[in-house]
């Protein structure tokens, strides 16, 4: 499979190239203006868009301008190409890049800095060659993160910026895991990963792909924050 895939829904923006496995990719740190480097960025890939079979890119949660970016040149390029699109969950992307590293658990709670006092999270389980979620992604409060019933007696890796934006609510989660990875962000590699271990089977036309925010209401301000909880 050759894929196109592209992510700029935190502070690292990133494209990268799947071609039959081999994969190359361009990426960069920045807060803003993502726009001014992934296009150049996706210039960068030498194919052109008709030889790729889609494209793939990271759908969300994350930062909202980021999340619309990726999604409206993923749509752009799609109808200008007439390429089906691979809409990726960046969580379950971040999850991949965890639970890929050398001795790393089967087993991760993926936590993103959502803002407001809140996070992005999601469990997830790495599965023979793919990495499939445990439960839904949610955005919460980092306190009232649930570890689900799965999880008991496994060991578990955490990953993500939700980690280093609150150590202290997370600290009765964090005390059991076998690994944090605080600084790891979701990027175009694994987006490209997972969209070819999913296949053009959940392709989707450019015009059905839309990005997930999971925060509906940015405007309303969050709940307070309890205590960490851990299934019983």
């Amino acid at each position: 499979m050759k894929l196109l895939a592209l992510d700029s829904a935190t502070e690292r923006c990133s494209a990268a190239l799947w071609l039959d496995g081999a994969v190359t990719e361009r990426d960069a740190m920045r807060d803003r203006s993502h726009s001014e480097l992934i296009l150049p960025m996706i210039a960068e890939a030498d194919l052109t868009l008709r030889q790729l079979d889609a494209i793939a890119f990271g759908r969300g949660p994350g930062g909202f301008t980021g999340v619309r970016l990726a999604a409206s040149i993923a749509q752009g390029l799609g109808f200008a190409a007439d390429l089906p699109l691979l809409p990726i969950s960046d969580l379950r992307a971040l999850a991949a890049q965890a639970l890929l590293l050398p001795g790393a658990p089967s087993h991760a709670l993926i936590c993103q800095d959502a803002r407001m006092g809140e996070v992005y999270w999601g469990c997830f389980e790495r599965l023979a060659e793919t990495i499939v979620p445990v439960g839904p992604e949610a955005v919460g409060a980092p306190g009232a993160l649930v570890l689900p019933p799965a999880f008991r007696c496994e060991r578990v890796c955490g990953a993500g910026s939700g980690f280093a934006a609150h150590p202290a609510a997370l600290a009765g989660l964090t005390a059991g895991f076998s690994a944090v990875w605080a600084d790891l962000r979701p990027r175009a590699t694994e987006i490209a990963w997972l969209g070819a271990q999913d296949g053009l089977a959940n392709a989707v036309p450019p015009e059905q792909a839309q990005p997930v925010y999971l925060r509906d209401d940015v405007a309303q301000p969050p709940a307070p924050a309890t205590a960490p909880t851990t299934a019983g």
